[in-house]
């Protein structure tokens, strides 16, 4: 557990704070002022697993193409407790126009998380939408009554339906009479509005004062100048009476499908529940998604306690959140050092050790730099992504108590140093191997000598216990301590040797200077208190200065080569980066280009313009050609003195091995069998192969195997389009024929199956009409039978 002082001192509830205003709805908001610690390793492992598959769920396409859309939706939490009550009063329509919307987006996201995919992909987010079933009768029915608007709608009921017709036909039969009377009797002149409006629900119509004696009927209403008289012929006296009654029967209608609703509500209440719930973890989730973009943040991983603390590139969070609204707002709103970049810590305890100590000067960041880790400590224990960098680890901490800041309180009659005491002696007896204290210039209330001694002791006992502690100090004792003390560290936080500035960078197995004298000359102390502060310094015997200065100026140099070597690497990882991106751009052009050539050469022998041979001599040099590189680098393999067929050679510029089979010394080249592909290759592209096989460069498709056929005769393609449909296998065939007549094979095989027989005669019509087809038959039974067939090409 963390304690709510500990949570109050590193300001936890502010990043609650900024998390809720990322949600979207209210029940979202109020889940995300709740987020608190979780109790065990297991349920903080659960929350970064939900956070990242919600991520991928999030950024993954629908069926039609875009990601689902998770918008605001109405808190209905007192309608769901108010059902639930025994006394419940009957809920309004917009009560369920309200869950009508919200049982909708959760159908919507439901359906979004469950596909076939999800268990692959975001298993534990599909398990918590399918934690309980949602009320499918319920959204159902408010769907079919209740309209986009608000209303009721007419198809709620067939008694409904039947009324609100008969009152649309009433108000149409009214319209009827009253435009015939009007004109009948030349009305039009006493009207101060042609048209009939409603008072007291009646049909009226605006009749001008000064002719309301002249006409028979009920004066209902007067407008507030008094010049116009809401007016009721005695023709639609019963007219309005049969409307009100319709009325009347209209609004028991819509009462008794308003309870119909509320018993259906009653009885699938848990479903409903389970509805509001999903839809508040998904606003969450969204809500986390959204502050990790602020922050730049990412999930971090728990591992066991005897790995140590790691956390590399740590920034404050709610300084990163600082500097995310001064980077919004364009640098506009923040001055000072609101608008400096947050200076990332590396904070680590390497196995075996526990202790932390940091020195360094007033106002160099120690306290930040506690803070940090309490921060992120706490964060990741609710589930929240953390301002940190890649390789970044966290142990689980059961507790973390911080002792931060000046605790001392008039009111309890207790000074800082007396606060400090009663709380480390509070959670004393809960510390463990699981624990991490957080102490900042602990016994500093005190006499020095005392303090520091006190300090020392609770650094002993705390690392008996195992416990994880960070903390700042100025004593000297403690100084000495750190760099002694087996299972503790000491490390100080950087300045800068020539303008005495914090770097706020931590420097590891080293300390720091205090600094006090040179702070407060910055802050404006009169230079004759610094030297006489100087002087007693010097009488005491205990100024260290200059050694402590001359070892920050070694660390601070060595920060230097450390972000230079750094950025170095970035930018050769960067350079490589862009050649790997260049050479995959070449290779796709590459590929489109002999792909280009290649059909153009197919048209061509198809019309008529070039030869069998001739469209394979123009392809092979195509090939060797555009796979030549253009700087070609020579070969560590050695160049045949003589070539003689039945050699085993390496053609270099495919990259493939193969059997000589012709030797034409006149013009130099060798004709070669590349596992049944045969082609005249130069002899200067030829090699004697390695001991090692060559990584082939071009590897056929995984449907088109090569076998062997009897006779010793080379190796034939074969085509397996066995159930495939019709037109998907013709289309392969084609492909399938094409690369066979370019490679020079004389028979092809063709895999169709048995069956029912229709597969194998549409390939034989399409083989019949395929011009570069000599003939073929069905295979002998020894090999396939009739559910293959051999090919003879041209």
């Amino acid at each position: 557990m963390i304690h709510a002082r500990t949570l109050q001192s590193l300001e936890f509830f502010r990043i609650t704070e900024q998390l809720a205003t990322h949600c979207v709805s209210d029940v979202g908001r109020q889940r995300a002022l709740q987020v608190a610690p979780l109790p065990t390793a297991e349920e903080v492992t659960l929350a970064a697993r939900l956070y990242e598959e919600a991520a991928v769920w999030a950024a993954t396409p629908l069926p039609g193409g875009a990601v689902f859309s998770f918008g605001a939706f109405p808190d209905v939490s007192g309608l769901l407790h108010g059902v639930a009550a025994a006394h419940a009063h009957q809920p309004d329509v917009d009560a369920f126009w309200a869950l009508r919307q919200m049982l909708r987006l959760a159908r919507d996201a439901h359906a979004a998380i469950v596909t076939p995919e999800a268990q692959e992909r975001w298993p534990h987010l599909l398990a918590l939408a399918q934690t309980a079933p949602l009320p499918v009768q319920l959204t159902a029915a408010l769907l079919r009554c209740v309209s986009d608007d608000g209303l009721l709608r007419d198809e709620s009921s067939p008694e409904l339906y039947r009324l609100r017709t008969e009152l649309r036909r009433l108000h149409q039969n009214c319209m009827r009479r009253v435009k015939d009377y009007a004109l009948q009797y030349n009305m039009l002149a006493y009207l101060q509005d042609e048209f009939m409006t409603l008072s007291s629900d009646r049909y009226v119509l605006p009749l001008k004062a000064n002719f309301k004696g002249r006409m028979q009927g009920i004066i209902h209403d007067w407008s507030q100048t008094g010049e116009t008289c809401y007016f009721e012929p005695m023709f639609l006296v019963e007219i309005n009476n049969r409307l009100q009654e319709l009325k009347r029967e209209e609004r028991e209608e819509e009462r008794k499908v308003l309870t119909y609703l509320r018993d259906l509500l009653t009885a699938e209440l848990p479903g409903a529940r389970a509805a509001q719930d999903l839809l508040a973890q998904l606003d969450l989730l969204q809500a986390k998604r959204l502050l990790a973009q602020r922050l730049e943040a990412r999930s971090l991983p728990l591992v066991p306690v005897e790995e140590g603390i790691q956390l590399l590139e740590a920034r404050h969070p709610l300084l990163a959140l600082r500097q995310a609204e001064v980077r919004q707002s364009g640098g506009k709103g923040g001055g000072g050092k609101i608008g400096e970049a947050v200076r990332p810590l590396d904070i680590v305890l390497r196995p075996g050790e526990r202790a932390l100590v940091i020195t360094g000067g007033n106002a160099g960041g120690k306290t930040v730099c506690l803070k940090t880790l309490g921060l992120i400590a706490a964060m990741a224990l609710s589930g929240l992504p953390v301002p940190v960098g890649k390789g970044s680890q966290l142990p689980w901490f059961s507790r973390v108590d911080a002792f931060i800041g000046d605790e001392q309180s008039l009111a309890d009659n207790v000074s800082t140093f007396t606060a400090q005491i009663e709380h480390l002696a509070k959670a004393w007896k809960h510390l463990d191997a699981s624990g991490l204290v957080l102490l900042d210039e602990f016994g500093a209330g005190t006499d020095p000598a005392q303090g520091a001694a006190l300090a020392q002791a609770v650094l002993d006992e705390l690392l008996d216990k195992h416990t994880f502690v960070l903390a700042a100090t100025h004593f000297p004792a403690l100084k000495s301590y750190a760099l002694t003390r087996e299972g503790a560290r000491a490390a100080s936080m950087l300045f800068d040797p020539q303008s005495k500035k914090p770097l706020f960078k931590l420097a590891y197995d080293q300390v720091g200077a205090s600094q006090a004298l040179d702070v407060a000359r910055e802050h404006g102390l009169a230079d004759s208190i610094i030297r006489r502060a100087e002087h007693y310094l010097l009488q005491d015997g205990q100024d260290a200065t200059a050694l402590l200065t001359r070892l920050n100026a070694l660390a601070a140099e060595r920060e230097g080569e450390i972000v230079a070597l750094r950025a170095e690497q970035e930018k050769i990882r960067a350079r490589a980066r862009q050649d790997h991106e260049r050479q995959e751009r070449e290779r796709a052009v590459l590929h489109d280009a002999v792909r280009a050539k290649a059909g153009e050469l197919m048209r061509a022998w198809k019309e008529g313009r070039a030869t069998h041979k001739q469209a394979l001599k123009e392809m092979s040099r195509l090939r060797a050609e555009l796979a030549r590189p253009a700087v070609e680098e020579p070969s560590v393999l050695p160049v045949p003195q003589a070539f003689t067929p039945g050699q085993q050679v390496l053609h270099a510029v495919f990259n493939k091995r193969g059997v000589v089979t012709d030797v034409d010394t006149r013009r130099q080249r060798v004709r070669l069998d590349l596992n049944g592909v045969s082609l005249w290759a130069a002899m200067k592209d030829v090699r004697l192969p390695g001991t090692a096989p060559a990584p082939a460069l071009d590897r056929p498709a995984a449907n088109v195997s090569r076998t062997p056929v009897s006779g010793g005769e080379p190796a034939s393609l074969s085509l397996d389009v066995r159930g495939q449909r019709a037109d998907a296998a013709l289309a392969e065939l084609e492909r399938f024929l094409d690369k066979a007549l370019l490679a020079g094979f004389a028979e092809v095989e063709v895999v169709h199956g048995r069956g029912t027989g229709a597969l194998r005669r549409q390939v034989h019509e399409f083989l019949r009409a395929f011009p570069a087809v000599a003939g073929f038959a069905v295979a002998p039974e020894d090999r396939g039978g009739d559910g293959m067939t051999i090919v003879q090409l041209r």
